[in-house]
């Protein structure tokens, strides 16, 4: 159990191509430039007894600074290889998929993808028939994925030297924003169905990212959405925020994103 958020992460399935890996417990050390060696779970385990707030939030403080220190690893790891590695955040149904099958087609660049999911394959079967490599990891009762489990995917997927890799988070607007998978930039997507009020009720993922995409802006005139309170909330969290109204499904202004991934 991860004791920061209370989810189950043990045993996340990492598949590739139809064949499943299970990883309950990954033992072993690795360097700053491999990923070749596994190295030990970054998660705690409590013991089964109580325990006092004191030691619940030490515990909490350790498993996120061994998650920072995978992700430092998965990053340089990364960065040697200039691979732009964007993490994807969202509640479930704001379209990152259709989105990453969009920018796969019309983007002109290398793209491999890493799909979170607690359960299926549907997205990560998605985006290899849009044309690009992936594989699925499902995380079980897990809320979100974490660097251990990006490294393993990586270990899978080995993309390109230069390309760009997506990291399709779990959908939940409050925990992928504490973890840090390694990533260069934080891009929440939220749609225009989901209401005007997301950056007040999820302050810590607007305050993590980097670019809030708003997307389905084609069902603006059907839905009740102010995309410039949207902005103003959340450039009050986070000032140096960029934001992008979008539709994956029309493409409308999507040649804004793409650009805005060039010039990481």
């Amino acid at each position: 159990m991860c004791s920061t958020c209370g989810c189950g992460t043990d045993g996340a399935r990492i598949t590739v191509a139809g064949h499943e890996h299970t990883h309950d417990h990954i033992s072993g050390r690795t360097d700053d430039h491999s990923l070749d060696r596994a190295h030990e779970h970054a998660h705690e385990h409590p013991h089964e007894h109580p325990v006092d707030r004191t030691h619940t939030l030490e515990l909490e403080v350790a498993v996120l600074a061994r998650n920072d220190h995978l992700a430092e690893q998965n990053r340089a790891w990364l960065t040697e290889r200039g691979i732009r590695a964007l993490n994807l955040m969202s509640s479930p149904g704001a379209g990152k998929t259709t989105l990453l099958e969009r920018t796969i087609a019309e983007s002109g660049t290398g793209v491999s993808v890493i799909e979170g999911d607690q359960e299926t394959v549907f997205d990560a079967e998605r985006i290899r028939a849009a044309g690009a490599r992936a594989v699925q990891v499902n995380t079980g009762a897990g809320c979100h994925l974490d660097a251990d489990m990006v490294r393993r995917a990586l270990e899978e997927l080995r993309p390109d030297p230069a390309e760009t890799l997506f990291i399709e988070n779990v959908g939940n607007l409050v925990c992928p924003a504490l973890f840090d998978l390694g990533e260069a930039r934080k891009v929440v997507v939220i749609s225009v169905t989901e209401g005007d009020d997301k950056p007040l009720k999820y302050p810590h993922m607007f305050a993590a990212a980097d670019l809030v995409l708003v997307n389905k802006i084609d069902l603006l005139p059907y839905v009740d959405f102010d995309v410039h309170r949207v902005e103003r909330d959340a450039r009050e969290l986070n000032p140096g925020l960029d934001l992008l109204p979008v539709s994956a499904r029309t493409g409308e202004n999507l040649t804004d994103w793409y650009d805005w991934i060039s010039q990481i």
